[in-house]
């Protein structure tokens, strides 16, 4: 389910291109809107090719991103001779950017992806906070749950589709590599150091933010200690995430005695 996120980030591609063979244009609002709808479909067929087919969830997974991406690339080539498409954007983002992209807000202007990423956010939070021990219960023991009277068919479907909705939100400004080590790496150094649930979500956010600060004073610092000017933000703050990791790993390893190779 961490790698939905990638598969995701791969799928929306039909999603741009039909909102601009719909629209004619390449305004925000249509190209979320068409993202975001092939984001929640790649998470429902996702589980529908594995209920059919019987196989294993990454194999779903790889065979509808796939399927969709290479749709994509058909309908792309039905208006090549309007449509950009920035390589560098898709993997990095333009975060750097956001700031001149801006909307009023309670009458100043603010950065148009702060807006949208804040609802996205909100929801997240209402939904884990609301459905906390459903959702509890039925990630690790689905037949429990479904015994207690709980839909965890249904909790699966909409925990994947707030992955979706996330990672489409997150692609136009972070890109595809900071998206998917966001979605992992910050919840993997926090299994390291603890096994309650609850604690484990705040500390996720910890280091999300964390990596997130700390990457982009890095993307800023670091490479003009070197002599150049800066560096891609979004590929630092992964970076960052994954030195945190690597970090969290060693100490962990130390405090219980265990060789490092172990």
């Amino acid at each position: 389910m961490s790698m939905m996120g990638d598969a995701i980030s791969h799928a929306v591609l039909p999603g741009l291109a039909v909102a601009f063979l719909v629209t004619g244009s390449r305004a925000s609002v249509p190209m979320f809107l068409g993202a975001a709808v092939v984001g929640v479909l790649t998470a429902l067929f996702t589980e529908w090719v594995r209920g059919l087919g019987k196989v294993d969830e990454g194999a779903s997974m790889g065979v509808v991103f796939t399927s969709l991406f290479a749709l994509g690339l058909l309908l792309v080539v039905q208006a090549a001779d309007h449509v950009d498409l920035d390589p560098g954007c898709v993997l990095y983002g333009a975060i750097e950017l956001t700031p001149l992209d801006t909307v009023t807000l309670a009458g100043r202007e603010v950065p148009r992806v702060v807006v949208m990423l804040g609802v996205v956010f909100l929801l997240n939070l209402t939904c884990v906070l609301v459905l906390y021990k459903e959702l509890q219960i039925s990630s690790f023991d689905p037949a429990l749950a479904t015994t207690l009277g709980i839909n965890a068919r249904g909790l699966h479907f909409l925990l994947m589709t707030l992955v979706a909705v996330t990672a489409v939100a997150s692609f136009e400004t972070v890109g595809n590599i900071l998206v998917v080590a966001m979605l992992v790496v910050p919840a993997a150094t926090a299994f390291l150091l603890t096994r309650r649930l609850s604690v484990l979500l705040v500390l996720a956010v910890g280091f999300g933010v964390g990596s997130a600060v700390v990457g982009h004073v890095a993307a800023l610092a670091v490479p003009a200690a070197f002599g150049y000017a800066s560096t891609n933000t979004a590929g630092m703050m992964a970076l960052t995430s994954g030195v945190g990791l690597l970090v969290v790993m060693v100490v962990t390893l130390l405090r219980r005695g265990q060789p490092l190779r172990d």
